[in-house]
């Protein structure tokens, strides 16, 4: 067994994406590619896309159950090893929210670790709209940021009259406990219409 094979399956579990730039192992880099090879090879691990590899899971399929380009996508631009770097936003986040009832074919994130202010990302067909965060983005922050962002632009996912969608929103208000003093602090980096939002839908007595 390989000094990297071992680091590996010490450090990381079945079908969870494996970033060569996050590896804390003492490897000359291009020792560290061949050995990547000779793993994929052996088919001890898969390369899901450049950079990116996994422990395949074990299942009664032929050649086992592949990564899910979902999750490399969460990994890579929202959150891994306890770090938050983005957050689901856009027509993904209304679905999340239950104000739209259709699964977007397309994934939206706003994450720090994007490379321009809007991109498209194409992972193995599945397609990202990847924007760069205006505010870095923390484990502190980001359920309010994500909030904020969605009410921004609110009327693009539903209408505010709907009181169905409206309870859904208060219910997450209170579940989540988006904290007011947040929203006073972030709510002036957004436009206008955002806290025009927030005053006729009623949710201000909601924050905690």
């Amino acid at each position: 067994m390989t000094k990297l094979y071992k680091y590996l399956i010490s450090n990381y579990k079945s079908n969870e994406p494996i970033f060569v730039s996050d590896l804390q192992i003492s490897i000359l880099d291009a020792n560290l590619q061949q050995m990547f090879n000779l793993l994929c090879d052996s088919g001890k691990i898969k390369r899901f896309d450049t950079g990116i590899y996994y422990l395949p899971k074990e299942s009664r399929l032929t050649g086992g159950v592949p990564l899910g380009a979902d999750t490399v996508a969460r990994y890579k631009y929202v959150s891994r090893n306890e770090r938050i770097d983005g957050y689901y936003s856009g027509y993904t986040f209304a679905n999340q929210l239950g104000v739209i009832t259709q699964v977007p074919y397309t994934l939206e994130i706003v994450s720090n670790n994007a490379s321009a202010k809007v991109q498209e990302v194409n992972l193995q067909g599945r397609k990202v709209i990847l924007r760069k965060a205006k505010i870095p983005v923390t484990k502190e922050n980001y359920k309010i940021l994500q909030f904020l962002d969605f009410l921004k632009d609110v009327e693009l996912y539903m209408d505010k009259n709907n009181e169905v969608y409206i309870e859904r929103i208060k219910r997450y208000i209170v579940d989540e406990q988006i904290c007011k003093m947040d929203v006073d602090l972030y709510i002036r980096q957004y436009p206008d219409r955002t806290y025009r939002s927030i005053y006729e839908m009623g949710l201000y007595e909601f924050f905690v």
